[in-house]
């Protein structure tokens, strides 16, 4: 469950008083937008609504910069069914809103998810907001680890924003707000939040740290995101055969989110845990088939229907099964295993040459790589197993290096019988 925008995720900034720019719907009148591109300095910003979570909608020129209510309504004219390709899909926006212009030198990027590394949150700061976080060298970021119990403190920021060097000027007033982002990611059961970008607003001399967009994952087990009253369609993009199969399984016991992400990629990722799939998801980006999230302790039966699903829509075309996650608190691991590698054993003759990568920490782990193990020998498919102790990034940058040498020499033996 996600949710991009200021439309939608203005009410949680709203919750706990983190400033947000000023914001009007496709229902605005005339005089409302005039009204409101006055108060900000003759401009107002107009983007498309997509529901769901939808990236990089600047960087494909769906965020406009007005200056008139002509403007603005031409805007809203070319925006308000604009299409969007992303990931290897394309999605349709239903609406527009008008947003205040923040003037502003300073864009500030700042995210809270839980790592699965330190095994606990993390907010990421970089003080060159209003790009991708994985465009940004590791010098230019900070990630600040924190106790849960007690949240994010002053210190916390105060030496990562002198790290980066931040303006002094913006410092106390980011102090200020940043630890109100902690206190929505853990009311409202949020699995990621980010803000990008924030702009330092010069509010009379004083400087007030502006949300200008928002996006938030949700983990929609966790009852406390209904307290914010949303429409189940806020979150629902378009929706594809195989996320409604795998939608159709869902139960009060583990999860089944998947998202398909590029169906000309050539990874199949089972990915259990809301941090793993952040972290897969980002590292392996247009090579990951599909997003997924399939912790939650699910029982073999669920497990086994999602892979056979999986498996009957991408196993033919993958080159990489990735069965990926961190280190378990209660998913039972020869269970999902067991799910797995039986599904995997029926479905072989799709894919009879399918890699297999492991990655997995977790209650009854050995018991259940010596199963998957014993089922791949008998398939006779290469595989790398990696234990609960190896860098979870590591492991992902062996299967895209793998996946590079699959293609490499699929291409070789093409232009071997070509010629």
């Amino acid at each position: 469950m996600q949710l991009t925008g200021l439309k939608y995720g203005k009410k949680i900034l709203d919750m706990v008083e983190f400033p947000v720019a000023s914001m009007l719907d496709e229902e605005a009148s005339h005089d409302e937008i005039k009204k409101l591109i006055d108060a900000h300095g003759g401009k107002c910003v107009v983007k498309p609504v997509f529901q769901g979570g939808v990236g990089k909608k600047g960087k494909a020129g769906l965020v406009r910069i007005v200056s008139s209510v002509f403007e603005a309504i031409e805007a809203k004219k070319d925006l308000f069914f604009a299409k969007h390709s992303t990931a290897g899909r394309t999605v349709q926006a239903n609406g527009v809103t008008f947003e205040g212009f923040i003037p502003s030198d300073a864009e500030i990027y700042v995210s809270i998810t839980s790592s699965t590394i330190l095994r606990a949150p993390v907010m990421t700061i970089i003080v060159e907001g209003g790009v991708d976080v994985e465009e940004v060298d590791e010098d230019k970021k900070r990630v600040i680890p924190f106790n849960p119990i007690t949240g994010i403190k002053t210190f916390h920021l105060v030496n990562a924003l002198n790290e980066l060097n931040c303006p002094a000027k913006y410092i106390s007033p980011l102090v200020q707000q940043l630890p109100k982002l902690w206190q929505a990611y853990d009311n409202y059961g949020l699995l990621t939040l980010e803000l990008n970008p924030i702009r330092m607003a010069n509010m009379g001399g004083r400087f007030v740290p502006m949300a200008c967009d928002i996006k938030v994952g949700f983990d929609q087990d966790n009852p406390a995101h209904k307290r914010l009253g949303y429409a189940e369609e806020t979150f629902s993009s378009d929706i594809t055969q195989f996320e409604a199969e795998v939608n159709m399984l869902r139960t009060y016991q583990g999860q089944s989110d998947v998202t398909e992400l590029n169906k000309e990629g050539s990874i199949l990722p089972f990915i259990f845990g809301g941090g793993a799939n952040s972290a897969a998801t980002e590292v392996l980006g247009d090579k990951a088939i599909i997003s997924s999230d399939f912790g939650g302790n699910p029982p073999y039966e669920k497990m086994k229907a999602i892979s056979d699903i999986c498996f009957k829509h991408w196993l033919k075309k993958a080159n990489i099964l990735l069965v990926i996650g961190g280190k378990a608190n209660n998913t039972d691991i020869f269970v999902t295993f067991k799910a797995i590698f039986d599904s995997l054993k029926e479905n072989i003759k799709l894919n009879p040459d399918i890699q297999i990568v492991i990655g997995r920490g977790g209650p009854n782990l050995i018991k259940g790589m010596v199963y998957a193990r014993d089922i791949m020998d008998t398939l006779k498919v290469p595989y790398r197993v990696f234990g609960f102790d190896s860098s979870m990034v590591g492991v992902l940058q062996y299967t895209l290096q793998l996946d590079d040498w699959v293609i490499e020499n699929k291409n070789k033996l093409q232009k071997k019988a070509a010629s």
